[in-house]
């Protein structure tokens, strides 16, 4: 590799660099003033399992995670800052994932749904709607 090369390729490094770590509000005004919501964090994600003792226990040993609650039918475990949700069901799979957002609130989050072309559909203070695969997203407040 010649100097010229040398030269170039870390200036293509450095400017690379420069553009991943603008100011943090910089980047939320790029995204979050042309999305229907603007995500802060991934919430949660739920699991149907076909054994919920199981299930629990794998988490338990492997990883580590605690018991935050559970009853016959379901188990949520906590992992850091962020849990998990385990529901029983016939068949092993992703149920849903939920992302934190800003001033949640479950009306105003099934309206800005709605106009964005979502079809979302609630339940009690829970907000979800397919992704274009038909994956379930969940939106929530960041306390949720």
């Amino acid at each position: 590799m010649s100097r010229r090369e040398l030269v170039a390729g870390l200036g293509t490094m450095f400017a690379a660099w420069a553009g991943l770590t603008r100011p943090a509000s910089a980047k939320e005004d790029a995204v979050g003033s042309n999305s229907t919501f603007e995500a802060v964090g991934l919430n949660h994600i739920a699991l149907r399992v076909t054994d919920i003792p199981c299930s629990r226990e794998f988490y338990k040993k492997h990883l580590g995670m605690t018991v935050r609650s559970e009853s016959e039918r379901n188990c949520f475990m906590n992992c850091g800052r962020h849990w998990i949700a385990m529901f029983r069901g016939d068949e092993p799979r992703m149920d849903h994932y939920c992302y934190s957002i800003r001033k949640y609130e479950a009306g105003d989050a099934v309206d800005r749904a709605h106009k964005a072309g979502l079809k979302p559909h609630r339940e009690a203070n829970r907000v979800y709607f397919p992704d274009p695969d038909g994956l379930t997203v969940q939106v929530a407040s960041l306390d949720h």
